[in-house]
């Protein structure tokens, strides 16, 4: 089974680029982030008639996640559990950054896609609700770790784990993406005892996931790797293969981000 995640930055301009890529990789399950679509207007048409099941938690114009699979989709949960209180502001969080289900294939897999907030800048409440929803994530990652079957969780991540994964991690110092607190959460999540796939198959630096479109930074490989999958033991006993889609970043109206996959034997 191949599971790739996604980050297309709108599926109303991308959606030509992510049909190529489609028709091309040809996964089994995706996961996007920031569709940028409600879900009255995501197409859903198009991508069933390419032999995908559809779920999509939506929001206007921001944010935004969608699964396909060529399997079937059970038990579809749209939000992070722990909404209650720990938005922006002390408000409920009813941003569009998480979907889960179970992808019913040779055996079930549950599929945790998220899209996790960047936090920028720093000192703000937006940091302060980044690492509100690393705990959520992580809450919830334990609780499905107590069920002891195959899960993964998979998205942008808006983290960059360690300093091989900037080409300038000089740059990222006062960044949300790089900062302490930042990192160890991501680190306590991984502690749980899930796997981080691509650092699982891949030790070498100048693996990235996302270059940004301003100052020449795909021309000159300054990109960072944000985008990740982090695999339950029962998950990662699965895992064959983590591949990055950096040719993607290349073609007409891409994404700053490329696909991120997995295959597992499943």
């Amino acid at each position: 089974m191949k599971i790739a995640s996604y980050n297309i930055n709108g599926i109303k301009a991308r959606l030509p680029a992510v049909t190529d890529w489609l028709q091309e990789a040809e996964p089994d399950v995706v996961i996007f982030q920031e569709i940028k679509s409600i879900d009255e207007n995501f197409p859903r048409e198009h991508f069933e008639d390419m032999g995908y099941n559809v779920e999509t938690h939506g929001q206007k114009s921001f944010n935004g996640v969608a699964l396909l699979s060529k399997f079937p989709l059970e038990d579809v949960v749209r939000g992070l559990p722990g909404a209650e209180g720990v938005g922006r502001d002390g408000a409920d969080d009813e941003e569009a950054r998480y979907i889960e289900a179970t992808v019913v294939g040779e055996r079930a897999v549950r599929i945790c896609g998220l899209y996790l907030p960047n936090g920028n800048p720093v000192g703000d409440e937006k940091f302060a609700y980044k690492l509100r929803w690393m705990a959520r994530l992580k809450s919830r990652a334990e609780e499905l770790l107590a069920l002891e079957e195959p899960f993964l969780m998979a998205g942008d991540y808006n983290v960059i784990p360690q300093v091989e994964d900037a080409a300038r991690p000089e740059a990222w110092r006062d960044d949300a993406l790089f900062q302490p607190e930042s990192r160890g959460a991501f680190r306590e999540l991984v502690n749980l005892g899930l796997t981080e796939a691509f650092r699982a198959r891949t030790q070498a630096p100048e693996h990235y996931t996302f270059w940004d479109f301003q100052r020449g930074a795909w021309q000159r490989n300054d990109g960072i790797r944000i985008d990740h999958f982090l695999l339950s033991p029962q998950c990662a006993d699965l895992l064959t293969e983590c591949q990055i889609d950096k040719d993607v970043r290349a073609r007409e109206k891409p994404s700053d981000h490329v696909p991120i996959w997995v295959n597992l034997a499943a």
